[in-house]
């Protein structure tokens, strides 16, 4: 992870329009600040290159293009149920994989699992982030239930169409990629 210059909350801004959705203009700002830290702390200058995942070879969709879907599917799920928390689910949504960015490194012209990632996985260091960046726990509680360390809580409605959103996303991505 090494030093670049500091990433702006202007390119997070452009890089996710689905920020607008978030009403509570002091959370919209936490989650800018959490994506500014994550690309800081990983060495990152932008976000097209980097994949959602490493468990698809060559896989075409990055991790804001991912990031983005995930969101707009739960968003386009929480405004027909019209009983959860939109701001918590697009934080949520927006959060869920911040920290793959730590989780990731840039060695030999490619994207492989940091150091810090093979032994602190992304839901852990997402929750940690977000917790040092104060959000609101239940904001916390989507990023550390959306994968599998979720298996072990009781998750709430933000964090159950965050989580399966993420994995509608992924399946079509392993499917589309042969990996049926």
């Amino acid at each position: 992870m090494g030093s670049v210059n500091m990433v702006e909350a202007s390119y997070i801004e452009g890089k996710f329009p689905e920020l607008k959705e978030i009403k509570d203009s002091v959370l919209r700002k936490k989650v800018v600040e959490v994506w500014v830290d994550a690309m800081n702390r990983g060495g990152w200058k932008e976000l097209d290159n980097i994949p959602f995942t490493l468990l698809i070879p060559d896989v075409k969709t990055s991790l804001a293009e991912h990031t983005s879907r995930v969101t707009k599917m739960a968003l386009a799920i929480g405004k027909e149920r019209n009983d959860v928390n939109i701001d918590y689910l697009v934080a949520g949504g927006l959060l869920h994989d911040v920290a793959k960015l730590t989780e990731y490194d840039f060695k030999n012209g490619k994207v492989v699992k940091s150091e810090f990632g093979k032994l602190i996985r992304h839901p852990v260091s997402g929750l940690a982030l977000a917790m040092k960046h104060e959000l609101p726990v239940e904001v916390c509680h989507i990023i550390g239930a959306h994968s599998e360390e979720g298996e072990k809580v009781s998750r709430i409605p933000e964090a159950i169409i965050i989580h399966h959103c993420d994995f509608v996303d992924f399946e079509i991505a392993k499917y589309r990629a042969g990996m049926k």
